[in-house]
């Protein structure tokens, strides 16, 4: 990913929480995202005194390696993503978290960019919010028992054809929110058995994604008119 997308009122984002049985605070929606940034998490938690587990939505900052004494970004290691050929390499940062702390992180759009610091875009799915696929890691600080959350997007190779003008290196993991089998293993924390998500890694076009040419990716303006990426 170019490292950028938003999270805006719409009603994408409602049908998005509605199904997923959400709610997302007004003070979590951001026009622009940056990594480093605050940004919403959907997520499951243990229930109290052995009931099931509950879904929650947390704040989170989206880089999942934090200084362990200021629970800041590490910016010597860039983990506002995640490679998913890195998952289960044992020694990968990504490694427990993709086995013990998955998330979703909900967004309305994200911007690509494709490598020349000119030529960028604004992806949306057409007619629908998005999910994408995260890990997340808790940080306690034991001076105030207070815990910080950090957390990245997956990402999968660019081996789309229609992808290698917008981002050669990765495309991020973007999960179907309304298949709620799917998700209730994704987000519970005792599932294990991750090679049941090794098809969920492999690039593919699930929904029609709206393409918009932009100026910068801070500002978000259309410079040219939008196409269609359809599978």
């Amino acid at each position: 990913m170019c490292g950028r997308f938003n999270l805006i009122d719409s009603p994408e984002v409602q049908s998005l929480c509605e199904a997923l049985g959400i709610s997302i605070p007004a003070q979590q929606l951001r026009v622009d995202i940056a990594p480093g940034s605050s940004i919403a998490i959907v997520h499951h938690e243990a229930g109290d005194h052995g009931s099931p587990p509950v879904r929650r939505v947390s704040e989170a900052l989206w880089w999942l390696l934090l200084d362990p004494k200021t629970h800041t970004p590490n910016y010597q290691y860039a983990s506002f993503n995640s490679r998913s050929d890195k998952l289960n390499q044992p020694r990968a940062a990504a490694y427990r978290p993709f086995r013990e702390s998955r998330c979703l992180i909900p967004a309305s759009a994200f911007i690509e960019g494709l490598g020349d610091k000119k030529t960028y875009h604004k992806i949306e799915l057409q007619d629908s919010a998005i999910a994408f696929g995260g890990l997340y890691k808790r940080y306690l600080n034991r001076q105030t028992g207070e815990t910080v959350i950090g957390a990245s997007i997956i990402t999968l190779p660019p081996l789309l054809p229609q992808w290698q003008h917008i981002h050669p290196k990765s495309m991020p993991l973007m999960l179907d929110y309304r298949d709620s089998a799917l998700i209730d293993k994704w987000l519970d924390p005792t599932f294990d058995r991750v090679e049941e998500f090794d098809e969920l890694l492999v690039p593919r076009v699930s929904s029609a994604m709206k393409v918009t040419p932009i100026d910068k990716p801070s500002k978000w303006n259309p410079i040219a008119d939008s196409f269609l990426i359809v599978s």
